[in-house]
């Protein structure tokens, strides 16, 4: 995971999310690049978000509170109205009079909307807040209401974060491309801290890449040249290729039902088997056809 950060001087619970982020260097371990204190202007509005994470299959807008004090049991979250842990009210850090859900509910749609008006609308964005107890807390979360696109967490331990992004993953398909994630950090006024697009495409995002949208950052001499690299090795792998190539038409079932990489689509697979049989059989009826007509009229 790359972790781009703007503003250190955040609140604990910021801090701690940092710093998990920053572990999640492993192979089983979510990629993709998280910006944290980051914000959006929209609708006459500034829009604060304590993180923000790509990842090739989803886009999560993090809020982190940490409670104000030590509290065990169970934290109901309903839809609308106060937290509370039994009959006592739960009180957050910064002394905000909205709850977090409200809070995430407001920047998740307010950042869903603004991809919406740039033509990335069909891209989901999930709300999850991030609730950091005290030490020695014991707490579960009891959400009163269903929405998959919203997670309450209680951050006691980094697994509960880490299990909630390997559930994304498994459950979405690579839809965030470099060049997307790149016109975002463009379009929220981040570009600085725009990772280059190799790293990018080592963190799973989808090619190709577009250099210009690494203009004017500190990265666009590593985009620029990372695009040469990747036209010469085209070039030498084009001339090492069969000088006589013959492109396989549009209806070729390779091109209709083509495989997707690091995936086993079997309804695919069968299309392609089915297809490829239609034609062999096309093919033997025009051959029967000619050689009895030739045996008739001969």
């Amino acid at each position: 995971m790359l972790v781009r950060v703007q503003n250190t001087a955040g609140a604990h619970a910021e801090k701690v999310l940092i710093d998990w982020l920053r572990t999640w260097k492993g192979s089983g371990d979510p990629k993709g690049v998280a910006t944290v204190n980051c914000s959006l202007f929209h609708g006459d509005r500034l829009y604060p978000f304590d993180a923000v994470v790509w990842t090739p299959t989803s886009c999560v807008v993090i809020e982190a509170e940490s409670l104000v004090e030590r509290m065990d049991g169970e934290l109901q979250v309903p839809i609308n109205g106060p937290w509370r842990i039994g009959d006592k009210l739960v009180s957050f850090e910064g002394g905000d009079k909205r709850t977090p859900l409200d809070k995430s509910r407001d920047h998740t749609f307010a950042l869903q909307n603004w991809l919406a008006e740039r033509g990335l609308g069909q891209r989901v964005i999930h709300g999850a807040v991030l609730v950091m107890p005290p030490p020695g807390s014991k707490l579960q979360v009891q959400q009163l209401w269903t929405d998959p696109s919203f997670q309450v967490l209680i951050g006691d331990e980094p697994s509960r974060l880490h299990e909630y992004f390997t559930g994304l993953l498994s459950r979405g398909r690579p839809q965030w491309s470099a060049n997307d994630v790149a016109w975002a950090f463009r379009g929220l006024g981040i570009l600085p801290y725009l990772p280059g697009p190799e790293d990018l495409i080592n963190e799973g995002f989808l090619g190709p890449i577009d250099v210009t949208l690494w203009h004017g950052g500190p990265q666009q001499a590593q985009a620029e040249a990372y695009v040469e690299e990747q036209a010469r090795l085209e070039r030498e792998a084009a001339a090492d290729g069969p000088r006589f190539h013959v492109p396989a038409p549009w209806f070729s079932p390779g091109k209709l039902y083509p495989r997707r990489s690091g995936q086993l689509d079997a309804g695919r697979s069968v299309m392609r088997i089915m297809l490829m049989l239609g034609m062999l059989v096309a093919v033997l009826w025009v051959v029967w056809f000619i050689i009895a007509g030739a045996i008739a009229y001969g």
